[in-house]
Formats: C-alpha cells, sequence, structure tokens
C-alpha cells in the first residue's frame, strides 16, 4: 500500500528536533497538515515557519496529564498521531539513578499512553486512524548500560503489539518503528562508538518510507537491525558471554 499523506492531518508528539524535526519535513512535503507537539513553542514556531505546508503548533508537555487532556481538547479531527517524544541518559545497574530512569518511563511509556488516550477515542468513533509509535532496537534484548531507556523501549514495543492486536479489523493503523542510533544531542551523551550512526534526515527517510506502507513494525537501519533480531535466538548463557559485564 502507498498511503496518501495530501490534505491528512497528522499529529505529530515530539516534533521539535531530531527525528521529528526532519520527519515532520518530509510529512509536509507530501502534503499533510501537520500538528506539532514538544514542550517548547518558540522551536516549534521555528519549524512551522520552514515547513513548506500547513503547520499548527500546539505546545505539549507529555508528562502532565493536564498538558495533554488540554491539547487532546484544542486537536480536533486527526487523521493519525505520531509520537516521537523522548529522553534518554545512559546508565549501568552499577551506576544507578532512579530519577533518570523513571523520568525515562515517565516521557518514552507514559508519555505515550498518555498521547494515545488523547486520540483512540475519535479514532474508534469514526472507525478510522492510523498511530506510529517510536520504539528502538534496543527493545529486542537487555543491553549494557540500557537501565531504564530499555525498558521504556520494550514497553512501547510490547505495546504497540498489543494495540495492533486489539484495533485489528477496526479500520484504525498500528505501526512500530524502531530505529538505530541516531546522531541527536541524546546520543552525544553516549562515549562509546555507535555502529550504522545516522543523521536525522536518513532516519527520517528510513521511518517516512516505514509509515508510507503498510507493514506492522520497521527496522532500520536493516543490516544492524538483522543483529538485535537474531539476538533473541541465541541462548541465554551465550547471549550473556557476548554482551555481559567484563571482570
Amino acid at each position: 500500500m502507498k498511503r496518501d499523506w495530501v490534505g491528512k492531518t497528522y499529529w505529530l508528539v515530539g516534533a521539535s528536533e531530531g527525528l521529528g524535526r526532519a520527519l515532520a519535513q518530509l510529512l509536509s512535503e507530501a502534503g499533510a497538515h501537520l500538528v506539532l507537539s514538544a514542550r517548547n513553542e518558540d522551536t516549534l514556531k521555528a519549524l512551522a515557519d520552514d515547513l513548506p505546508g500547513r503547520a499548527t503548533v500546539l505546545p505539549m508537555d507529555v508528562t502532565d496529564p493536564a498538558s495533554v487532556a488540554q491539547a487532546a481538547q484544542a486537536l480536533g479531527r486527526i487523521d493519525g498521531l505520531i509520537f516521537l517524544a523522548g529522553v534518554y541518559w545512559p546508565m549501568k545497574a552499577t551506576e544507578w539513578d532512579a530519577d533518570k530512569a523513571a523520568q525515562m518511563i515517565e516521557v518514552n511509556v507514559n508519555g505515550a499512553i498518555r498521547s494515545v488516550g488523547a486520540v483512540l477515542p475519535q479514532m474508534l468513533a469514526r472507525g478510522g486512524g492510523h498511530i506510529v509509535l517510536t520504539g528502538s532496537l534496543s527493545a529486542y534484548r537487555g543491553l549494557p548500560g540500557a537501565i531504564g531507556y530499555g525498558a521504556s523501549k520494550a514497553a512501547i514495543m510490547s505495546l504497540a503489539e498489543s494495540m495492533h492486536c486489539d484495533l485489528h479489523n477496526s479500520g484504525i493503523e498500528v505501526q512500530l518503528a524502531n530505529p538505530g542510533f541516531i546522531r541527536t544531542r541524546l546520543t552525544d551523551k553516549n562515549d562509546f562508538k555507535m555502529p550504522f550512526l545516522m543523521e536525522p534526515d536518513e532516519a527520517a527517510r528510513h521511518m517516512f518510507r516505514h509509515l508510507s506502507g503498510d507493514a506492522f513494525a520497521g527496522d532500520f537501519p536493516w543490516l544492524f537491525s538483522t543483529v538485535f533480531r537474531l539476538s533473541r535466538l541465541l541462548p541465554e548463557g551465550l547471549y550473556i558471554r557476548l554482551f555481559g559485564a567484563r571482570d
């Protein structure tokens, strides 16, 4: 299926920078009317001014239920939601920071749940819509240094899979995008080599192609993602010898 974006209204949550900003450009060029949400209104306005198509700015904090409820009231009818908001800190179990780990769950998971809740009732009422959640290749199996973040993306993967089951034949399409490393202010925190590191524009092209089709899950880049998918097949003993901490 080749999706027709022209004249469709899509709500991008987490649109102000990185992958969200780059994807907004592609969707706008394809003819979609965008509703742009993030916390920084000035950044959103600057993005809206740069886009070739129609764009509405709707500031929102996904960690604040009142803010999400207020945005939902102002939103009106939309054809799709793309949830891209996320925070990240690299963290090992030996360097536990409960506050940062909890914040990753609050933004990455609870933010998605609140955002979906803001639009799903209207989609169910009319029997149509499109919901996209942004996961990560790190969701496939536990990784070193991914306390909090890996758990949040595994939760997103499970959430999307459950929604895909429940909404089958409802007229509402559910998709999951699992990118690898993308060069952003978040991955700038990493002090290790990131294989197959993508620029935001490259990652957005991968994601746009996925969203334009009808497959449920899209993992990219393909070669790197193959490693993560195959890791699920490794026996636990072998996996921990390969990825576990060294003495």
